[in-house]
């Protein structure tokens, strides 16, 4: 069976496939994605542990901290030591730390923008190459006409003027006889009106069928990005809430003991607004679009960045599935993490 999707537009329509800067959207200033730390990426099959001083740490006796493994663990460091004995971090509490895993360099991408006019029709982030088609149907014969793809740190955008559902895929026409799988973007539809129960008109929209996040003031649409969310069975919950706690730079830890353990120095711009979930940087993530967090909303550092500067305890977080595949029910969530 064939459901088509007529999603709201607004006339006149640009027939482009790809939306060009300067139609209803503008790139943020870039320097929101500079992180003020340095990481350095522990081995997780075997973890780390602190010590007082370097001769200490060089003869592995009288740990301070043990860091188990885990599947991430990530510590913040201020200065490296290259010794004749190894390598060594000092850490900003003053403790010192092997090492015995790698630097990490930040240069995430930050596909998030800022909305420049009222928006009435759909569009998505492509954070993942994809191919076009005339139609659907020649995916079966293998004929794109052409491929849309990430290209440094920006994700294309593209008009929705339409979308298509083929067992159970979705497709969007993005263009004249132009179509993508929609697994390969992540869509935001424009709001006419606030969810309800919100009083002050300014919410932050999280679709968890297309790992999208928008936000709006007044009302108004102003900015759109992609996210990562809560992956079966950390699933990210449903509801509205409201920022209860902002802050700059949040240690994160969970599942000690077990393999799911994960150690997160320094996660930066972290908005609380669920028990332990929150909306924050994740620095670690090489993609996001696709679930895969223990139930918070992660974001790209520089999207992170302007959403918090935006951001004020009180203001309201807008969870929700269009699909109904997400539980509902309060009693299945626990505290939830990163």
């Amino acid at each position: 069976m064939i459901i088509i999707l007529m999603l709201g537009m607004m006339l006149p329509l640009p027939t482009p496939a790809a939306a060009d800067e300067g139609s209803f959207y503008r790139h943020p200033d870039p320097g929101l994605g500079v992180i003020p730390y340095q990481y350095y990426r522990v081995d997780p099959t075997t973890g780390t542990q602190f010590y007082s001083t370097i001769p200490e740490a060089r003869e592995r006796s009288n740990p301070i901290e043990v860091i188990d493994p885990g599947s991430l663990i990530f510590v913040t460091y201020s200065e490296r030591h290259d010794t004749e004995k190894g390598t060594f971090f000092s850490l900003p509490g003053g403790q010192i730390m092997p090492g015995d895993g790698s630097t990490v360099s930040i240069n995430a991408p930050f596909p998030g923008i800022e909305i420049t006019q009222v928006m009435e029709r759909s569009f998505g982030f492509v954070f993942l190459p994809a191919e076009v088609f005339e139609f659907p149907a020649e995916v079966w014969f293998n004929k794109p006409i052409e491929q849309i793809s990430p290209t440094g740190t920006i994700f294309p955008i593209v008009d929705i003027f339409e979308t298509m559902n083929i067992e159970g895929v979705l497709w969007h026409r993005i263009g004249d006889s132009k179509w993508i799988n929609g697994a390969r973007v992540a869509v935001v539809t424009p709001k006419k009106f606030a969810p309800y129960g919100v009083n002050n008109n300014r919410w932050i929209d999280v679709d968890l069928a297309e790992q999208s996040l928008a936000v709006y003031e007044d009302n108004r649409l102003v900015y759109a990005t992609v996210v990562a969310t809560g992956a079966e069975p950390l699933y990210t919950q449903p509801g509205l809430f409201q920022i209860y706690k902002r802050v700059e730079s949040e240690k994160m830890t969970g599942g000690r003991g077990t393999s799911e353990f994960y150690y997160l120095d320094s996660v930066p711009w972290t908005m609380y607004f669920d028990k332990a979930r929150a909306l924050h940087g994740a620095y670690w993530r090489a993609f996001l679009g696709v679930p895969q967090s223990h139930g918070c909303v992660n974001m790209y550092p520089g999207d992170a960045h302007w959403i918090y500067n935006w951001a004020k305890e009180g203001d309201y977080v807008f969870v929700y599935d269009t699909t109904g595949e997400t539980p509902t029910d309060p009693a299945f969530y626990g505290d939830g993490g990163a």
